[in-house]
Order: structure tokens, then C-alpha cells, then sequence
């Protein structure tokens, strides 16, 4: 389970961390930006970005967070969602449409709305943007075509053949 994580990206990571990180797979950061789209399905914790709401250095703004998290939506979180002690709530990672494979995570992003410190982090490569900014303007279908892209790409990151590995049985469970 640890070797698996270890691989994943990190809530918490920084746009250069991202990229090496891909880049080590094989991937570039065109792939980095389709794949964070599957952000568009799922929630997020309080407890994974709450260092964005409560412990990020200020930057003059008075709210205790800084850019690229719009200030009105951390208020809105604080006070409705994250609160201090509180539970370890659920947020849509991608607000109105969180059960929906669509181009709604890229708008929030684009709004300073992202969750994650990564997907927050995209925003802050102009080229990233301009990929982000270019595909919120085209037919969802343009998403759905380089998303498939990019994730045929990354089902060919270490493949293991013969003898180096197995097909489970149960996912969860090595074979015995």
C-alpha cells in the first residue's frame, strides 16, 4: 500500500514536484494537465487541503491563504465545510458536477477554486494554462480525446510482463 502511494501524486505537491514527478514516468505536462482532470469525479477531505484554509503563509490578503484559492470560496469552506476540530468533511472536488466526467474541474481551477494545492499549482505554469484555458473554450469532446490520450499513456507506465508480475485475483490481495 505505501509503495503505491509513494507513487501517487500528493495533495500537497508544487507544479515542478508534478512534472518531475510525471516526467520520471514518461509523461509530460500536457498528460499532468488531462490527467488531473479525473479530478472532475470525487470529493476531497477537509484534512487534505486544510492546510490551504487555515496554515498557508498570508500574502497581504488578511484571510491566512494565498493565491490561487479565491478568498470567498476558503471563507465559504471555513465556515460551511473545514471548521477548525471539526469533522473530516467531504467537498465536491469539482462543485455541481462532482459525479459528472466533464469540463467542470478546469473551470474551477481557472476560478481559484482547486482544491488541492496540485491542481491549484497547474494555474501557475503558462503553458498549463493556456492548455487548460484552450480546452474549457473547445466541444467537451476535445477533453474527453486528450484525457483518452493521456491515460492510454499512463496504462503503458511499467507494464510488467512474464514472469515480473501478476493478474490478482482478488486487486486487493497478492496471489498466494
Amino acid at each position: 500500500m505505501q509503495e503505491a502511494v509513494r507513487e501517487l501524486p500528493s495533495p500537497s505537491m508544487t507544479f515542478p514536484q508534478l512534472v518531475a514527478l510525471f516526467a520520471g514516468k514518461g509523461l509530460d505536462v500536457r498528460d499532468l494537465v488531462w490527467l488531473s482532470g479525473a479530478h472532475t469525479i470525487g470529493i476531497a477531505h477537509c484534512s487534505s487541503f486544510a492546510d490551504r484554509l487555515y496554515s498557508y503563509p498570508s500574502a497581504g490578503n488578511g484571510t491566512g491563504t494565498v493565491p490561487p484559492l479565491d478568498a470567498a470560496y476558503a471563507a465559504n469552506l471555513r465556515q460551511r465545510k473545514c471548521r477548525m476540530g471539526g469533522r473530516d468533511a467531504a467537498v465536491e472536488m469539482d462543485p455541481g458536477s462532482f459525479l459528472t466526467f466533464d469540463l467542470g474541474y478546469y473551470h474551477t481551477v481557472l476560478k481559484h477554486r482547486a482544491l488541492f494545492r496540485s491542481d491549484a499549482a497547474l494555474v501557475t505554469d503558462a503553458a498549463a494554462r493556456a492548455d487548460i484555458a484552450g480546452v474549457v473554450s473547445s466541444p467537451p469532446e476535445v477533453f474527453f480525446q486528450v484525457f483518452a490520450r493521456s491515460m492510454a499513456r499512463l496504462g503503458a507506465v511499467e507494464v510488467k510482463t512474464g514472469s515480473q508480475g501478476e493478474i490478482r485475483k482478488h486487486c486487493a490481495v497478492v496471489n498466494s
